[in-house]
């Protein structure tokens, strides 16, 4: 997996207006997890895509009416076959925090990274999704000064506003394994002589 011009190559890519350029020398420091699903428990369909990129039809069903002119989007989706879809390079703001507050600071899109997994707070996700999740983790690790006491859930950084990404996601075997694949990739020590 790659990153070029703050894409991920292998991704799908759908273009989304909903978002900016970041604060002016603010790199992203912050990986927020989410989950989402349209119409609400469906899995499958072009519905997340529309809205994050606009194009969300009211008429389509009836929730619909209800997020219509919604202007969100994360950076990524990871769908439940382990596709992923990016919406906006990791360089730009997406808006998908919304009003949140990490560690003190306030307006997380500023300086963080939104992925949501195609899921709801009741339905464990699949072991694709916590496979491919991982890849991007680890490429965004290379990349930006994230680590793992900067990975935290849409709920922490709006606690009472947002439940995602639910009690069914396994933040054990996720940062376990976040913190394997850092292990087996520390440099060995090199003597000169």
């Amino acid at each position: 997996m790659q990153l070029k011009q703050g894409w991920i190559t292998e991704a799908r890519h759908v273009i989304s207006p909903h978002c900016d350029l970041r604060p002016e020398d603010e790199v992203p420091s912050l990986l927020v997890i989410h989950n989402i699903s349209l119409p609400p428990g469906k899995f499958g369909g072009p519905y997340i895509d529309q809205l994050f990129s606009g194009t969300l039809n009211p008429d389509d069903h009836p929730f619909f009416a209800q997020i219509q002119g919604l202007r969100v989007a994360a950076h990524c989706l990871i769908r439940r076959d382990g596709e992923i879809v990016q919406y906006v390079p990791f360089d730009r703001r997406a808006w998908h925090a919304g009003v949140s507050s990490w560690q003190g600071r306030e307006r997380c899109n500023d300086f963080s990274i939104g992925i949501e997994l195609e899921g709801t707070d009741d339905l464990p996700f699949t072991d694709e999704q916590y496979q491919r999740l991982l890849e991007v983790t680890g490429l965004l690790i290379q990349h930006y000064p994230i680590d793992l006491q900067h990975i935290t859930g849409h709920s922490d950084i709006a606690p009472g506003r947002k439940t995602d990404p639910g009690p069914h996601f396994d933040w054990s075997r996720y940062l376990a394994a976040i913190s394997e694949d850092a292990l087996s990739e520390t440099p060995k020590e090199s003597h000169s002589s």
